[in-house]
C-alpha cells in the first residue's frame, strides 16, 4: 500500500464548508503517481503505457478544510492487461472517500490493450491486497 498525505487548501472548500467532491479524483490521481512510476519512473507522457478505462468514488463522510488528510492506495484487482487501483481518503481516522479506478496496459501505436509485462506485474503484486469489500 501506498500513503500520501495531503494538507487541504481553502479552495478545495465548497459553500458548505467541505471538501468539494470535484477534489477527490485530483487528489486521487495524484496518488496513484507511485503506481504510474513502476510503468514510468520519470513520468514522462511521451513514454506513457497506461490508460484509464473507468473511476468511481464513493463519498462516505464529510472531510474538513484544517486537518490532513491521509490517501491510501493499492490494487485490489490484477488482470492480464488490466487493474484496478482502490484508493481511499481518511481523515482523523475515519474514511471519508473511496474510489475505484480501472487501468490499462495499452499500445498507443496499435490502439489495443497488451499484456503486462513480466517485471511490471511482480511490481504490481507486491501491492494487491485482500479487500474488505471484496476485492482481490
Amino acid at each position: 500500500m501506498f500513503t500520501r498525505r495531503i494538507e487541504p487548501a481553502f479552495y478545495d472548500t465548497d459553500a458548505l464548508g467541505h471538501i468539494n467532491n470535484t477534489r477527490l479524483p485530483a487528489w486521487f490521481e495524484w496518488a496513484r503517481n507511485d503506481v504510474f512510476r513502476l510503468f514510468t519512473p520519470d513520468l514522462d507522457p511521451r513514454k506513457w503505457t497506461l490508460i484509464m478505462a473507468r473511476m468511481e468514488v464513493e463519498y462516505r463522510a464529510e472531510l474538513f478544510y484544517g486537518e490532513d488528510i491521509e490517501l491510501r492506495t493499492w490494487l485490489s484487482r490484477l488482470g492480464n492487461s488490466s487493474f484496478t487501483v482502490t484508493q481511499e481518503a481518511w481523515q482523523n481516522g475515519r474514511p471519508g472517500a473511496r474510489g475505484n479506478t480501472v487501468l490499462v496496459y495499452y499500445d498507443h501505436a496499435t490502439k489495443t490493450a497488451t499484456p503486462l509485462p513480466p517485471a511490471i506485474r511482480h511490481e504490481l503484486e507486491k501491492h494487491l491486497q485482500q479487500d474488505a469489500e471484496g476485492g482481490a
